[in-house]
C-alpha cells in the first residue's frame, strides 16, 4: 500500500535525516549505500534523477529496502519526471524548484513532494499549494539563522534544510527549528568512497541529530 503524504511526512520527521545519493553510482554501489545507511538508522534516502540509472536504483532499492528504508527520488522538476519515479516505485520526491504542475500531481496522488524553496513568499505559495513540507534550498548560503527568521511567520509549514549540513552545524538547524534535514556530500561523497568511510559520516550524523534533538526538546 502506498504511504499518504501526512504518513510519509511525519516518518520523515521522525526519521530525521534523508541520505541523498547522487552521482554515477552502480545499481550493487546504491544497494550498499543504502545498507549502510539503514545500519546506522538513517531510514529515509532520496536517489536524485541525475544519478546514473536513477529509475532503475530506486526500484531496486525498493525490492531490497522495501521493509527499512523510506525511498524517494530527487531533481523532480517537472510533472513528468514526477509520473517517471512513481512508476519506479518512488515513495516521496524532493525537487529544487517550485514547480506548481509537480505539485498539483503529486496532491492527485497523495504523495510527500517536498519542492526546493529559498524566499517566504515561494515558502507560503508552496503551502497554499498543498506542501506542508519544503526543502529550504540551498541552505549552506544562508544557515540556521535564516531558517530560525523564516519559521518566526511560517511556524505551521515544515522546513527541511539541505545542503551544507554537517556534524558540527546539524544542532545549529535543529534548534532553528528544521523537521528534518537533506544531508548530500557530507555523507555519501561519491562513487570512491569507502564503505567504511560512509558508515562513520552516518553514525556521526545519527548521533549529532538525535543529541540536538533531545536536547530541542
Amino acid at each position: 500500500m502506498p504511504i499518504a503524504a501526512a504518513e510519509m511526512a511525519q516518518r520523515v520527521r521522525e526519521s530525521g535525516l534523508i541520505a541523498i545519493i547522487r552521482g554515477k553510482f552502480s545499481r550493487q554501489q546504491v544497494l550498499d549505500i543504502a545498507e549502510v545507511l539503514a545500519a546506522a538508522n538513517i531510514l529515509a534516502v532520496e536517489v536524485t534523477l541525475n544519478t546514473t540509472d536513477a529509475l532503475d536504483a530506486i526500484q531496486h532499492l525498493r525490492a531490497a529496502f522495501s521493509e527499512r528504508l523510506l525511498v524517494g527520488a530527487g531533481t523532480v522538476r517537472t510533472a513528468a519526471q514526477f509520473a517517471q519515479v512513481m512508476a519506479a516505485g518512488a515513495q516521496f520526491t524532493v525537487a529544487p524548484n517550485l514547480d506548481l504542475a509537480t505539485v498539483a500531481l503529486a496532491q492527485q496522488h497523495d504523495t510527500l513532494h517536498l519542492p526546493g524553496v529559498f524566499t517566504p513568499s515561494e515558502v507560503q505559495n508552496a503551502f497554499v499549494a498543498g506542501c506542508a513540507m519544503v526543502k529550504l534550498f540551498p541552505s549552506e548560503i544562508v544557515g540556521p539563522r535564516y531558517l530560525k527568521a523564516l519559521r518566526a511567520p511560517l511556524d505551521d509549514i515544515d522546513l527541511v534544510p539541505t545542503g551544507g549540513i554537517t556534524p558540527d552545524n546539524v544542532a545549529d538547524y535543529v534548534q532553528a527549528g528544521a523537521a528534518a534535514a537533506g544531508i548530500g556530500s557530507a555523507l555519501v561523497t561519491g562513487p570512491s568512497q569507502a564503505l567504511e568511510d560512509l558508515a562513520a559520516r552516518a553514525q556521526a550524523l545519527r548521533a549529532a541529530w538525535d543529541r540536538a534533538v533531545k536536547r530541542n526538546a
